[in-house]
């Protein structure tokens, strides 16, 4: 057994440089590898989610412009509406005018056109009456004998 422990021991004993060589390179890995690696990893993570961050402002203030501008559009599509809306209807208004304009000047013309109508009866039964006095007086004299006049006959 003692001599299981002497080998042991002189094994403990070769292996404590390659110990202290390990500890040592662990050591020298953390210093030189490891630290500036763990440097360059946050500085990147904060880059990254720096930049996440900007994207997501950036996103927000695009969102907030678009809505603006949906809302200016909605408003100028309004305004465009209401003024269609009234131009109609004052060329609706403007057509109204006018027909009745032209409504009262044919209502006019009618008016007059009657007047000259009944005028023109009331020459013509004038001169139809007049002629027939005359053309019943001639019809008479022509169809009675000539010694009969007209006022004998009525009797």
């Amino acid at each position: 057994m003692d001599q299981i422990l002497n080998e042991l021991g002189g094994l403990v004993l070769g292996a404590v440089p390659t110990m202290v060589l390990f500890i040592l390179l662990v050591v020298a890995y953390g210093l030189l590898v490891r630290r500036p690696l763990d440097r360059v990893l946050a500085e990147r993570h904060a880059r990254t989610a720096g930049a996440m961050e900007q994207a997501k402002g950036a996103i927000a203030a695009a969102e907030a412009e678009t809505g603006a501008y949906e809302a200016k559009l909605r408003k100028a599509r309004t305004e465009l509406l209401e003024a269609r809306e009234r131009r109609m209807k004052q060329w609706a208004a403007e057509r109204e005018a006018a027909l009745e304009q032209v409504r009262q000047t044919a209502q006019q013309r009618v008016s007059g056109a009657r007047q000259e109508i009944e005028q023109s009866v009331v020459e013509a039964r004038t001169q139809i009456e007049s002629v027939s006095v005359d053309l019943s007086a001639r019809v008479l004299a022509a169809v009675l004998p000539a010694g009969v006049t007209a006022a004998e006959v009525g009797q």
